[in-house]
């Protein structure tokens, strides 16, 4: 099974939030920066360290989804890996 993570730099995060229009696991943090929803289904491993976010999933079923919210950010804040 697939896996990949997400990464958002919330320091780089302007919070024009294009990114959640265009995959549901996004959310607006208390900061008004996007992060992603703790209890997003299929999660290997959240992890932050200030201000940043890497997210492990497991399968690919909305690693589109993923790929298409770090294109539509304009200050490129989010990065999606293959593992």
């Amino acid at each position: 099974m697939t896996e990949y993570t997400i990464t958002v730099d919330r320091d780089a995060c302007d919070g024009i939030f294009a990114c959640l229009v265009r995959d549901d696991r996004f959310v607006e943090a208390d900061d008004g920066t996007a992060t992603i929803d703790e209890d997003a289904e299929g999660i290997v491993e959240h992890r932050t360290d200030g201000r940043s976010v890497d997210v492990t999933f497991e399968g690919d079923g909305k690693l589109n989804d993923a790929q298409q919210a770090a294109a539509a950010c304009p200050v490129d804040a989010i990065t999606v890996e293959e593992s």
